[in-house]
């Protein structure tokens, strides 16, 4: 759902028109955009606090709901305040859906295939994306056809509410929430494939860990009389002390907000959000068939990334990735040196030709392309890999607010990207997202550790006095 939320917006923006009382301003578009991307920021933590009290299948029920009413506001809205609202309350739902569905498939996978199974909801949404273009090229030959273009958000919501009902709750927050028999029942069909010694092993790590949380939890929250009138509100306290006074705690976060942080920062979601504006103003004859190309590279590498991340390892994957993207953001860059400042208005009629710097134009479709693979085999996927990073009591809390992280660097980048197009030229603009790929890879390098083939239950240990990258790169792991 949030992927054809976020590549349908692309579409839309070109497809509009004046059907929203008046043409859509730069402004407007910043504003439509980025208000998913606030919301999002608001509802990640929240939707933490709720994964913790309420499970993590809960949540994301909630958040198929929420899709299904953002749709259909936007499909039937009359005014820009309308789509502003009815993208808001998507923005809810994507920020619930992405936190809790890694967070859902990390404590429900073997730690074999944790990897490729996060990586598989990753390739869903890129695939949804690659649909939300296709309908956009089809349905933007219609009169009002982006309203059908938003509306139709809601059916996979409505697809994946059904199926979940059928799915369980992760053992790991039954065990938390005392089902202790319901969580071996669910880690007995997970490892039905093994000796049933597998389940009781991995119930075993997860009982050992709770008590090991729970004594490093009376060190930094000692209890104190008379604060239990707010048992939650406590508990809540209690996890952000844990969070951030914890050594390897406080690293687990350092390093998932710096990977969501560069996932945004590097600027990949302003090309998704505009890329039929940035082809209308080269003068593309179809702007939005030729975003196409942008999500199919991203749908591709992707299912390149999925075949890969548990043989080759989260971090060479990611260090060999950014150089990629750097070198298709340099291009880009002195493309658009060379090409000349875009109008600042792309009113541009549908059927307009390349314009005489079409080689140009071409070079940075090219650029675009290779950033975007670089960008789908890497950080696209690697950062939402965050949950694995942090023990049971602090998971959800620390993935909400990694995710926030990335909500909030989403935001800044979708209100940003078009008024820096204009203000410090395209070429600029782009050379600075090169600037912050790079500083990200610097700071992958230092601090984030391989975590291939580690149970979730590991990682306490590997962060527990450092970054533990050389120990991560040292340490033997079972064989492919």
């Amino acid at each position: 759902m949030e992927c054809f939320s976020t590549g349908v917006i692309s579409s839309t923006l070109v497809s509009i028109g004046a059907d929203l009382s008046h043409p859509l301003s730069t402004l407007d578009k910043g504003l439509i955009t980025s208000s998913t991307s606030l919301f999002a920021l608001i509802a990640s933590p929240l939707a933490a606090l709720l994964a913790d009290q309420l499970g993590r299948k809960q949540v994301v029920l909630v958040a198929d709901i929420l899709f299904i009413v953002g749709a259909l506001w936007q499909a039937f809205t009359k005014s820009v305040v309308g789509m502003i609202c009815g993208r808001s309350i998507i923005g809810l739902a994507v920020g619930g859906a992405s936190l809790v569905v890694p967070l859902y498939i990390s404590e429900l996978s073997p730690s074999a295939f944790r990897g490729r199974l996060v990586t598989v909801s990753i390739l869903f949404v890129t695939g949804g994306q690659v649909i939300a273009y296709v309908l956009g090229y089809v349905l933007a030959q219609r009169v009002h056809g982006w309203r059908w273009m938003v509306g139709l958000g809601a059916v996979p919501a409505v697809v994946q509410f059904v199926l979940l009902l059928k799915l369980p709750e992760t053992p790991r927050w039954l065990v938390k929430a005392g089902k202790e028999d319901i969580a071996r029942f669910v880690l007995k069909k997970i490892y039905a494939s093994e000796a049933n010694t597998a389940a009781e092993q991995v119930l075993k790590e997860i009982r050992r860990e709770m008590i090991e949380e729970k004594a490093t939890s009376k060190l930094v929250n000692p209890a104190t009389p008379g604060h239990d009138d707010w048992p939650s509100l406590t508990q809540f306290q209690n996890r952000m002390t844990e969070l951030f006074f914890i050594g390897g705690n406080r690293r687990a976060l350092t390093i998932a907000c710096m990977l969501q942080a560069l996932q945004q920062l590097c600027g990949f979601n302003s090309i998704m959000y505009f890329s039929a504006t940035i082809f209308s103003w080269l003068g593309f004859a179809s702007p939005i068939l030729t975003s196409l190309s942008v999500a199919v590279t991203n749908f591709v590498c992707t299912l390149f990334a999925l075949l890969i991340i548990d043989h080759a390892g989260r971090r060479a994957i990611l260090l060999g990735s950014i150089p990629v993207m750097i070198g298709g953001l340099v291009l880009c860059s002195v493309s658009y040196h060379f090409l000349g400042l875009p109008p600042k208005e792309p009113n541009l009629p549908e059927k307009t030709q390349i314009s005489e710097h079409s080689s140009w134009a071409t070079c940075i479709v090219v650029s675009l392309v290779i950033f975007v693979c670089g960008y789908a085999i890497g950080p696209g996927n690697i950062a939402w890999q965050q949950s694995e990073l942090f023990p049971l009591s602090v998971r959800s809390l620390g993935s909400g607010l990694a995710t926030a992280t990335n909500w909030a660097s989403n935001f800044l980048v979708g209100l940003t990207f078009l008024p820096m197009m204009e203000l410090l030229t395209p070429s600029w603009t782009f050379a600075l997202y090169a600037l912050v790929c790079l500083a990200g890879w610097v700071c992958a390098w230092k601090i984030y550790p391989e975590t291939k083939g580690l149970e979730l239950e590991d990682m306490r240990e590997l962060l527990k006095d450092g970054w533990g990258v050389q120990e991560s790169l040292n340490r033997p792991r079972p064989t492919d």
